[in-house]
């Protein structure tokens, strides 16, 4: 039986790997023009928001996280190419929609939970089955333009009907989670953990792993959004994708707050990984998850596309210079092994991505 499933994961590495190389051919021949081309739009648009700390904050999260936006849109290569592009530009403007509202979350609110759903109103009401028009003040235009222009893309997707219930509530989720999360230095960890009781309620997930889950869900969002893209795509895909997703969101947000562990402690931010009682609970919850992200990436329609996407979010936050770091390292190995093989050529291109970024930054 142990021989039969090493088998299949054999073949399943190797279709992965194709699918990886097609997944680039399409990611820079017909994706990343347009990913250039929305976010230098948005750059320009950001420049010209009268107030300035509002034109700061949007400028800077362009700057400092415009990898979120071109990662992102890796999931329009599971679009047909007729509407490929339309995926693009309502990834792009979610993404950069959903980072500036996280940044302005972040920062101290007088009611944290009531003015922070305010405030994430343009992200989740872009998703609505029936969008409601807003009145545009001068001080928020910039946010409703992103909303806009995300609305206008995905009302030209085919499948639109069949994914915007789902879309919606991950984006209902994942705005909650993380004004929730942001609130907690003020109002406590007790209001996160009692919502994330109830939305964990039919998912299999435990409390800190559904907050987990749904601080990224945007992700899922994204991946809904290329969904759209295929006429044929049926509501039992959309929810096999919708939970596929949200358990590789659940590793997405724990890699990223253990990466950025001694970043947040300094900065005095609450990280995720502080929702855990201690590091092998944290261990034992990323390699399950990664086990349970894996069985139902590969049950999927095109399961070897969406497998790469799995290993490419873990091998890219495990190939991190501070993955190699004593407190992190022994979680990353065990990570990797439950994985394997699947994992490798992801692994392997990774690190082959960073290297080149350190050999050009060091020539410049």
């Amino acid at each position: 039986m142990a021989a039969e499933a090493g088998s299949l994961d054999r073949r399943l590495a190797a279709r992965a790997t194709l699918a990886l190389a097609l997944a680039g051919v399409r990611y820079w021949g017909t994706v990343a023009p347009v990913v250039r081309v929305e976010l230098e739009h948005w750059r320009r648009r950001a420049a010209a928001i009268p107030d300035a700390r509002l034109r700061a904050l949007a400028l800077s999260k362009l700057e400092e996280e415009r990898f979120n936006a071109e990662a992102g849109a890796m999931l329009a290569t599971l679009a047909p190419r007729a509407h490929r592009g339309d995926v693009v530009e309502a990834i792009v403007a979610l993404q950069v929609l959903f980072d500036l509202l996280d940044g302005l979350t972040e920062q101290p609110l007088r009611e944290p939970l009531t003015d922070g759903e305010r405030l994430f109103a343009p992200f989740t009401d872009a998703l609505l089955p029936h969008p409601r028009p807003r009145v545009t003040r001068s001080e928020d235009g910039y946010l409703q333009e992103l909303s806009d222009a995300a609305i206008a893309a995905l009302a030209r997707l085919p499948a639109r009907g069949s994914v915007i219930g789902l879309a919606a509530a991950s984006a209902r989720r994942a705005a909650q989670a993380q004004v929730r999360m942001h609130a907690s230095p003020a109002l406590g960890i007790d209001q996160l953990r009692d919502w994330a009781r109830t939305q964990a309620q039919g998912t299999g997930l435990q409390w800190h792993e559904l907050a987990a889950g749904a601080a990224s869900s945007v992700l899922v969002v994204h991946a809904l959004i290329a969904a759209a893209a295929d006429v044929e795509t049926t509501p039992a895909q959309v929810a096999g994708i919708e939970h596929a997703y949200l358990s590789i969101c659940v590793l997405l947000t724990l890699l990223d707050s253990l990466i950025d562990e001694q970043r947040d402690a300094r900065a005095g931010r609450p990280g995720y990984i502080g929702l855990f009682e201690d590091r092998e609970l944290l261990a034992q919850t990323l390699a399950a998850a990664a086990v349970r992200a894996s069985e139902q990436a590969r049950a999927l329609s095109g399961g070897a596309h969406h497998v790469t996407v799995l290993t490419g979010v873990v091998a890219y936050y495990t190939s991190a210079p501070d993955a190699g770091g004593e407190r992190v390292r022994p979680l990353v190995a065990r990570l990797h092994r439950s994985l394997a093989p699947l994992i490798t050529p992801s692994l392997a291109f990774m690190r082959a991505w960073r290297l080149t970024r350190r050999l050009r930054a060091g020539r410049a």
